[in-house]
């Protein structure tokens, strides 16, 4: 099903020229509303007559987090604040929170996104929709609500926690579409195989996971696991929350929504933009928000943009699944390697569990080490030192050849290392300390 024909089919050519005249129209509107990007446009030496051309949008400066976080709290509303409706955050972890403030119009804009999204993985208005996703600030609840809503399926507003519960309510409500993070969605299988639930009995037939990467060969997992169709969704705080992009059937990188959102990938040291099929950091500027439009936000996600005949008839521009972020990106004695890589060699490896954790530490002789622990499967758990001995090295061996770095395993016990109900912690950085 798709659900809004006239944007997600509509011809490339017309797609451009509703891109540019939204483009100028948002350029006039920060450009006056918003002091915060006058001042960047004006150090720039630019107006907004100079942007006649989609091409023109790489003369304006990039956006960056730690800009959107000086702007806290209402810096970058471009209206009223008599017209906003509503407010969301980040989660301010690492830093002062960015926010993000609706118009009546954005949370429409949100609510078709989220329609698309959820339709690309199958669902109608006669599913039954258990978001497990945490509501509140956090944009990722309400904005499948407002999906699920507009379809007028029927949802289920659990939100994260009370494992045990989600699977009781799954099982009791006939629920036949899951939303969460990946690894939660794992979580909930291990819940499921002690409480004696069997997901091929349930009516559960597809899931919408996002808000942290994860690999294909995780998907696999989650859907061997919970006996479901598994898609990737996208979307983050600064553009809108979830919604900006979705896999369809084909499962060939995630459909954008590029008449709400225009996407570029850029060379992260240089800032140029990049063609089509060429990996770098993904750029995306809000077409049509009126609340707190953004022009050129560097994601830090690393990926690159593709366009195909696709058979799900969609003719929109997609983006392969994410690499990781730059952020997230560790630098291992020179090597760059992300969470996600060491993530699919391991599931790749029979006798582990697809829970692991990544150790950052510095030695002794100032260098810096890695050190993964990976949980192993119950029936491969053995006091058979030799047997797990062979294990430990073929991870080491594996992670070295492919990844080009020497990594301490440590293999340990199922249901040892912690689980998340929100976005799994992969990472702990001991150098920092």
């Amino acid at each position: 099903m798709i659900w809004n024909p006239d944007a997600e089919q509509a011809d490339p050519k017309d797609m451009r020229q509703h891109q540019i005249e939204n483009l100028r129209k948002l350029v006039e509107l920060v450009y006056n509303r918003v002091p915060f990007y006058k001042k960047k446009f004006d150090q720039a030496n630019i107006k907004p007559e100079d942007i006649k051309t989609l091409e023109d949008i790489q003369k304006i400066p990039f956006t960056t987090k730690n800009e959107l976080r000086e702007t806290y709290p209402y810096g970058l509303v471009a209206t009223d604040m008599e017209e906003i409706v509503e407010l969301h955050a980040s989660s301010g972890t690492t830093g002062t929170p960015v926010v993000d403030a609706y118009t009546e119009k954005d949370i429409d804009i949100w609510s078709d996104s989220m329609a698309r999204t959820l339709s690309m993985a199958g669902a109608t208005h006669k599913d039954i929709i258990q978001n497990a996703f945490g509501y509140g600030l956090f944009t990722g609840g309400l904005g499948v609500h407002y999906g699920a809503r507009r379809m007028g399926a029927h949802i289920v507003p659990i939100s994260a926690g009370n494992t045990q519960r989600q699977i009781a309510v799954m099982r009791d409500f006939g629920v036949s579409i899951l939303t969460c993070t990946p690894s939660y969605s794992l979580y909930l299988a291990e819940a499921a195989k002690e409480m004696g639930v069997d997901f091929n009995k349930l009516k559960l037939r597809a899931g919408c996971f996002g808000a942290e990467p994860w690999s294909n060969d995780m998907r696999l997992e989650i859907e061997d696991k919970l006996s479901i169709s598994a898609h990737d969704i996208y979307g983050l705080t600064e553009i809108i929350g979830p919604g900006v992009s979705a896999e369809c059937e084909a499962k060939n990188g995630l459909h954008i929504n590029e008449d709400y959102f225009y996407p570029e990938v850029i060379n992260s040291e240089t800032g140029e933009a990049l063609p089509e099929g060429e990996k770098g950091e993904l750029v995306f500027t809000t077409l049509t928000r009126t609340g707190t439009p953004i022009l050129r936000y560097r994601t830090r996600d690393i990926t690159y943009l593709f366009r195909d005949k696709c058979s799900c008839g969609r003719t929109t521009i997609k983006m392969h699944r994410l690499y990781g972020r730059n952020d997230d990106m560790m630098i291992i004695r020179g090597v760059n390697v992300f969470p996600s890589q060491i993530e699919e060699i391991l599931v790749q490896i029979e006798g582990t569990e697809p829970h692991y954790q990544i150790i950052l530490s510095r030695g002794e002789n100032h260098l810096d080490e890695i050190g993964i622990e990976v949980e192993v499967m119950e029936s491969f758990f053995s006091d058979e030192t030799r047997k797990m001995e062979e294990l430990r090295k073929k991870i080491t061996e594996t992670v070295k050849s492919r990844l080009g770095i020497s990594a301490r395993i440590k293999l340990v016990e199922p249901k040892t290392i912690v689980r998340s109900e929100g976005k799994a912690k992969r990472v702990i950085d001991k150098r920092k300390i």
